[in-house]
């Protein structure tokens, strides 16, 4: 096995903790509410208190991954979010539970950011959609593990029992990263000197600040920033409200979300290995632009179409079977809108996946805020489903306009305008 496959492995594992941290709350969600007395729109801040602080810390933690490598700050990051996790299960009332969420998202924010790093540092371009979609298919695991782990904890021992078992693991997953891992291939012992010339040579670490000056000017990086505010209108739907809406709004019981609830996480989970995979198969037939932008308008595509079919049934087995077409097109995508942003950010790509992720997070907390307002205003499940499904439409259209072949910081001194940047890796395309 070739030493980077290890790296994407134990990454991997990284990615389950995530989802399994960040889940568990959405899980236990009607129970939480019960017992702390909540109503649905105070329920929509404590979900969104997470977002708010992972989407202002994400560019800053991502900046540090640049400058000081991901080993560290990765594992920085999971202790933080683990002892948050954990202390969740303390709480006692609405602010208490709004505090410990919005500290828990200030410790997670430039998790994925800092991954993206290790991937660009790690794996050739023409493997990195992969890589990436390896990553997310774990997470969804992460996702569908989630309920079957969660809910037998908590109906023997109680909601807070489920937040102090799962802190413990992303402690020991910190210390083995921080021991095991290094930050470039050629610093790590047992890497061969053949992998680190296949790996080709990584995006430079050197200790310099993005030119945010000059990648502000580029419309490429906000056209990026809004499809991916667009995506995840509909992909924190699943983290923050599935269960809720079972529950609430198709009448599921514990029982019904034991059986189902982990499908659309399935469905997810392999929708991400096959978009890596037919990204980066696609880039080497037709070219990064089309490879790339392919893989988005069809996943985002079919994403709004099995949304919107979820709105048309009220069968348990048929709103199951959309919302898990649903979330295979949105993650279908979501492995080509990160390698977009180690194709155009090079040494900056924790940077740049940081922007993009704070976009999308606002997406994220507006969602899971609104949905909540909705909810209790109209008393429908149903009708916070529509701007999710416009979103889906809109990070489709987004597609159009991403162009991987155009960097966002111009290495050379000669080459100033996007343009002549985008020539010339066009001709290195050909």
């Amino acid at each position: 096995m070739k030493y980077r496959h290890r790296v994407l492995g134990v990454l991997s594992i990284f990615a389950v903790i995530t989802y399994v941290d960040r889940i568990c709350i959405s899980v236990g969600g009607k129970d939480i509410q019960k017992d702390l007395g909540l109503t649905s729109a105070q329920w929509g801040w404590v979900l969104g208190a997470f977002i708010v602080a992972y989407a202002t810390f994400e560019i800053p933690s991502g900046v540090m991954g640049d400058r000081i490598g991901p080993r560290k700050v990765l594992t920085r990051i999971v202790i933080w979010w683990s002892v948050f996790t954990s202390l969740t299960g303390l709480v006692r009332g609405f602010a208490d539970l709004v505090i410990t969420r919005f500290l828990f998202g200030v410790g997670e924010a430039g998790a994925y950011p800092n991954a993206s790093t290790t991937i660009s540092r790690w794996f050739p371009k023409t493997e990195r959609a992969r890589a990436q979609g390896v990553i997310w298919m774990a997470s969804k695991l992460g996702g569908a593990l989630s309920p079957l782990l969660v809910i037998p904890i908590q109906q023997k021992y109680g909601w807070r029992t489920s937040f102090f078992v799962f802190g413990v693991f992303g402690v020991a997953w910190a210390l083995l990263w921080y021991r095991w891992f290094r930050d470039v291939p050629k610093e790590k012992r047992g890497v061969s000197a053949a992998e680190v010339a296949e790996i080709g040579e990584a995006p430079s670490h050197r200790h310099r600040g993005l030119p945010w000056w000059v990648i502000l000017r580029r419309p490429n990086l906000w056209w990026i920033m809004l499809g991916y505010h667009a995506h995840c209108w509909p992909a924190f739907f699943y983290l923050t409200w599935l269960f809720t809406f079972l529950e609430g709004g198709r009448g599921f019981s514990k029982s019904d979300l034991l059986q189902l609830s982990w499908v659309p996480f399935i469905f997810g989970a392999l929708a991400n290995v096959l978009g890596g995979i037919a990204s980066d198969y696609l880039v080497q037939r037709i070219g990064i632009k089309w490879g790339r932008r392919t893989v988005g308008l069809v996943g985002h595509g079919l994403s709004a179409v099995f949304i919107a079919a979820v709105l048309f049934t009220q069968d348990k087995g048929m709103t199951i079977f959309f919302l898990a077409l649903g979330y295979a097109g949105s993650d279908f995508a979501l492995p080509a809108a990160w390698a977009v942003c180690l194709d155009v950010g090079g040494e900056f790509s924790g940077a740049v996946t940081g922007a993009m992720n704070t976009a999308g997070q606002i997406g994220s907390f507006l969602a899971t805020v609104l949905f909540g307002y909705l909810v209790e205003s109209y008393g429908s499940y149903d009708l916070p489903m529509i701007p999710i499904v416009v979103m889906a439409i809109i990070s489709m259209l987004g597609w159009f306009k991403i162009d991987p072949t155009e960097p966002l910081v111009i290495e050379h001194p000669g080459l100033t305008q996007p343009s002549v940047a985008a020539a010339t890796i066009r001709s290195r395309q050909v």
